[in-house]
Protein backbone atom coordinates (compact mmCIF):
# COMPACT_ATOMS: atom_id res chain seq x y z
CA UNK A 1 0.00 0.00 0.00
CA UNK A 2 2.71 2.97 0.56
CA UNK A 3 4.60 1.53 -2.95
CA UNK A 4 1.18 3.21 -4.89
CA UNK A 5 0.84 5.83 -2.60
CA UNK A 6 4.61 7.01 -3.03
CA UNK A 7 3.73 5.93 -7.03
CA UNK A 8 0.96 8.84 -7.11
CA UNK A 9 3.08 11.26 -5.57
CA UNK A 10 5.88 10.61 -7.64
CA UNK A 11 3.48 11.41 -10.46
CA UNK A 12 2.23 14.57 -9.69
CA UNK A 13 5.09 16.42 -11.90
CA UNK A 14 4.12 14.57 -14.76
CA UNK A 15 0.23 15.19 -14.48
CA UNK A 16 0.90 18.63 -13.70
CA UNK A 17 3.20 18.90 -16.91
CA UNK A 18 0.28 17.26 -19.24
CA UNK A 19 -2.45 19.07 -17.79
CA UNK A 20 -0.76 22.40 -18.04
CA UNK A 21 0.48 21.58 -21.65
CA UNK A 22 -2.68 20.85 -22.81
CA UNK A 23 -4.25 23.99 -21.37
CA UNK A 24 -2.10 26.10 -23.70
CA UNK A 25 -2.56 23.89 -26.77
CA UNK A 26 0.49 21.27 -26.70
CA UNK A 27 0.21 17.39 -26.44
CA UNK A 28 -0.59 16.04 -23.46
CA UNK A 29 1.51 12.74 -23.56
CA UNK A 30 4.40 14.58 -25.28
CA UNK A 31 4.88 16.51 -21.82
CA UNK A 32 4.06 14.14 -19.50
CA UNK A 33 6.48 11.38 -20.86
CA UNK A 34 9.31 14.76 -20.99
CA UNK A 35 8.36 15.35 -17.60
CA UNK A 36 9.63 12.00 -16.59
CA UNK A 37 13.21 12.61 -18.08
CA UNK A 38 13.28 16.26 -16.75
CA UNK A 39 10.31 16.87 -13.69
CA UNK A 40 10.99 20.47 -12.69
CA UNK A 41 13.00 21.85 -15.92
CA UNK A 42 9.52 20.50 -17.84
CA UNK A 43 7.51 22.63 -16.20
CA UNK A 44 9.69 25.63 -16.20
CA UNK A 45 9.95 25.20 -20.07
CA UNK A 46 6.41 24.85 -20.57
CA UNK A 47 5.76 28.45 -18.57
CA UNK A 48 8.70 29.86 -20.81
CA UNK A 49 7.09 28.99 -24.05
CA UNK A 50 3.42 30.41 -22.70
CA UNK A 51 4.80 33.46 -22.02
CA UNK A 52 6.48 33.61 -25.78
CA UNK A 53 2.73 33.66 -26.96
CA UNK A 54 1.87 37.22 -28.97
CA UNK A 55 -0.05 39.15 -25.86
CA UNK A 56 -3.07 39.87 -28.84
CA UNK A 57 -3.47 35.91 -29.68
CA UNK A 58 -3.80 35.33 -25.74
CA UNK A 59 -6.69 37.97 -25.49
CA UNK A 60 -8.26 36.96 -28.41
CA UNK A 61 -11.50 36.07 -27.69
CA UNK A 62 -12.82 32.56 -29.03
CA UNK A 63 -16.39 32.03 -29.92
CA UNK A 64 -19.48 32.03 -32.24
CA UNK A 65 -19.84 34.20 -35.31
CA UNK A 66 -22.81 36.06 -35.11
CA UNK A 67 -25.31 36.04 -37.76
CA UNK A 68 -25.75 38.76 -40.64
CA UNK A 69 -28.79 40.06 -38.92
CA UNK A 70 -27.64 40.30 -35.46
CA UNK A 71 -24.32 42.09 -36.16
CA UNK A 72 -26.21 44.30 -38.56
CA UNK A 73 -28.56 45.41 -35.59
CA UNK A 74 -25.23 45.56 -33.21
CA UNK A 75 -23.66 47.94 -35.54
CA UNK A 76 -26.83 50.01 -36.44
CA UNK A 77 -26.90 50.26 -32.19
CA UNK A 78 -23.22 51.84 -31.87
CA UNK A 79 -22.84 55.11 -31.68
CA UNK A 80 -20.77 56.72 -34.25
CA UNK A 81 -17.68 57.83 -33.32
Amino acid sequence: MPEILLLCFLLIPQIVAGVYAHSIGKSFWFWFFISFLIPIISLVVLLVIDNKKPKEAKDEKKGYQLADHVRERQEKERPNT
